[in-house]
């Protein structure tokens, strides 16, 4: 099964190299950020509830972040709950509020065994409960010191809300000194930016950071994104020329 993953990755990235224009350089991605959209019509599809499609999203976060490591991915950032999501039903925020709590306690262990480092990007202030917060931060200091790939969770997350935020204790003039009042200024700009679900639209993530990040959209709903389209997004990166502003 992996030879043939393996083969398919291999044609998709000939065929993304033959698509692209001459001296194309997009290397390597190290750092990659993705928006994990459609895990409630998954749960719809199945005839199930929609938090079930939330849990099934998050166990391939921990699979893509497991692949991503041997994929020489340096820094994955996903889109976990954004500062919009507050006005989906009380069921299901309450749901993804006990997911996101369960999951902090029962798998950061797991992932700083494995050499995983944890971030949270968003605002810590209600209506986030002072818990959660105290989960996430213990979180990170658990994990601070690892240095084998940078997990940052975008909770309670907005980029035009990072941006104002920053803009408040700004009184600098450059954009290197702005960029050092934003949620998690040692993140680096991501390179690739993927979205599930078929949906092409940036949903007010990484407005700052994503400026020159190349994008990719896939048609998989989240909890269907497997190795293979991880694969092959990367391999579309690859085969692009990038130019930030010069020919």
């Amino acid at each position: 099964m992996a030879d043939a993953r393996s083969g398919r990755a291999a044609a998709e990235a000939r065929k993304a190299a033959a698509q692209a224009p001459d001296g194309a350089d997009g290397g390597r991605a190290r750092y990659v950020a993705i928006i994990t959209d459609g895990n409630g019509r998954w749960a719809r599809r199945r005839g199930v509830p929609v938090i079930a499609g939330h849990e099934a999203g998050a166990d391939v976060v921990k699979a893509r972040l497991r692949d991503a490591v041997s994929l020489g991915i340096e820094e994955l950032t996903v889109y976990s709950f954004s500062t919009e999501n507050w006005n989906r039903s009380e069921d299901e925020v309450a749901g993804i509020m006990d997911m996101f709590a369960r999951r902090i306690d029962a798998e950061t262990p797991e992932l700083h065994a494995e050499g995983v480092r944890m971030r949270f990007i968003g605002r810590r202030t209600s209506p986030v409960s002072p818990d959660l917060v105290a989960r996430m931060e213990w979180a990170e200091n658990l994990t601070r010191d690892n240095r084998r790939i940078t997990l940052y969770v975008a909770f309670n997350y907005g980029g035009r809300a990072e941006i104002v935020d920053a803009a408040r204790t700004f009184n600098g003039s450059t954009e290197e000194e702005f960029s050092a009042h934003l949620y998690a200024p040692e993140m680096h700009d991501p390179d690739l930016i993927i979205r599930t679900s078929g949906e092409q639209r940036i949903s007010n993530y990484l407005l700052w950071q994503g400026a020159y990040s190349e994008f990719v959209f896939r048609d998989e709903l989240w909890p269907d994104f497997s190795r293979e389209a991880f694969e092959q997004s990367l391999n579309y990166f690859a085969a692009r020329r990038r130019r930030f502003g010069g020919r």
